[in-house]
């Protein structure tokens, strides 16, 4: 295969791990004949990257774009050679009318074009609450602009979240804070990247620009537990999602985490414990101590390695719109403050780890978070230990 200067060469392995993340997470491209070509889009989060085919659709006059995958069976050169031979053949069923091309013309088509490529139920909601009934979902693609992604901003920031139903149905709900608006508007701005190059900076045209986080919006948490006050909530908890609370006061995991946690995702005999789903996309192992190793040991007793270790008295796992309404109640019943919720627990777990002096780096690898979080966060527990460090060095 013949190149031109300066063209992309993909098959170079070398090559492709030397590449890093375009704006608007648009792959790097190698044209592999006349209106086909192969493209690689490297991984954020040092994992796999993905493969994606494009190719000139001569009934539609412009390119159709393909994910293939990141051929995780494939190793080495094999990885190149098959998304080439793919990349291929679907370009000879699009040149020849073969195949019917996904319509993406709106915002809300472009929302669910993301969830056919990374189906995921927070991302589903954001779009299912704020997007889809929005006037921003009926705007062309190729017409959005910069002032539509301002006044869709303004209008979720002005949206009151929901807190919790009480018993007699009525809705409870509070200010929408910076952090939530942040966590919001990552799942749409991932969509429209898919599809969209970042417009020229301080023009209408910069749609990115109105979907920038607000800075300083993840403010320190400071609601904490001790462990008498973790006790009195373990006390008061029901009998169905006693076993999850329990959980959250022992592991610093994520809620979410830890109710996609599998049975088969602990193995007693290395008292080893796999998290599979999380944040950070990547799968990671922890090992635990006896005291955990028994109560987890307990909790997959009798079941299937697919089923739930915390499960629901109907089977299904704890989610975050189920375990809400126990944990509250509890919270409320034991005459804890009414700020705390299930990440408060994990809140209460890494502070008693950055406490006890364990290094901030396996903190960050237990949680399945960044250094830079837990220093963000945490960084003044840490400083507190140095200072008492150093004053323990007076003669």
């Amino acid at each position: 295969m013949c190149f031109m200067a300066g063209e992309m060469d993909l098959s170079k392995i070398g090559k492709r791990d030397d590449l890093k993340p375009r704006s608007g997470d648009e792959p790097h491209w190698q044209r592999l004949r006349v209106g086909c070509y192969v493209g690689y889009r490297p991984s954020r989060k040092s994992g796999r990257g993905t493969w994606f085919a494009r190719a000139y659709d001569p009934d539609k006059c412009k390119y159709a774009r393909k994910a293939l995958g990141d051929y995780g069976a494939l190793t080495g050169n094999d990885v190149f050679t098959q998304a080439k031979r793919d990349a291929e053949a679907w370009a000879d069923q699009v040149e020849s009318g073969g195949v019917h091309t996904e319509k993406v013309e709106t915002v809300a088509d472009a929302c669910r074009a993301y969830l056919k490529e990374k189906p995921g139920s927070i991302a589903e909601g954001v779009f299912r609450r704020h997007v889809y009934d929005d006037p921003l979902a009926k705007v062309k693609i190729d017409k959005l602009r910069r002032h539509h992604l301002r006044e869709w901003r303004k209008r979720l920031e002005e949206a009151p979240a929901l807190l919790t139903r009480n018993k007699g149905g009525e809705r409870r709900t509070k200010p929408r804070s910076p952090s939530t608006v942040n966590r919001d508007m990552v799942p749409l701005r991932a969509a429209l990247g898919r599809l969209l190059t970042p417009g020229t900076p301080n023009t209408d045209a910069a749609w990115q620009e109105a979907l920038k986080p607000a800075k300083g919006a993840d403010k320190r948490r400071d609601v904490y537990l001790d462990r008498s006050e973790r006790k009195k909530l373990l006390e008061t908890a029901g009998a169905d999602i006693l076993p999850f609370v329990r959980a959250m006061c022992l592991l610093p995991l994520r809620p979410g985490a830890l109710a996609s946690l599998k049975a088969g995702d602990f193995d007693k005999r290395t008292k080893a414990l796999t998290i599979g789903k999380d944040k950070n996309g990547k799968p990671r192992q922890i090992a635990v101590p006896q005291n955990i190793s028994d109560f987890l040991t307990g909790q997959a007793k009798g079941k299937l390695p697919s089923a739930p270790i915390f499960m629901r008295p109907d089977g299904r796992p704890w989610d975050k719109d189920s375990w809400k309404g126990p944990i509250k109640d509890a919270v409320t019943s034991a005459g804890l403050p009414s700020a705390v919720s299930a990440y408060t627990l994990r809140h209460c777990v890494i502070t008693d780890l950055v406490n006890a002096g364990l290094p901030v780096l396996t903190v960050a690898q237990i949680s399945g978070t960044s250094i830079a979080m837990i220093q963000a966060h945490y960084g003044h527990l840490v400083g507190d230990a140095a200072t008492e460090a150093l004053a323990g060095l007076a003669l």
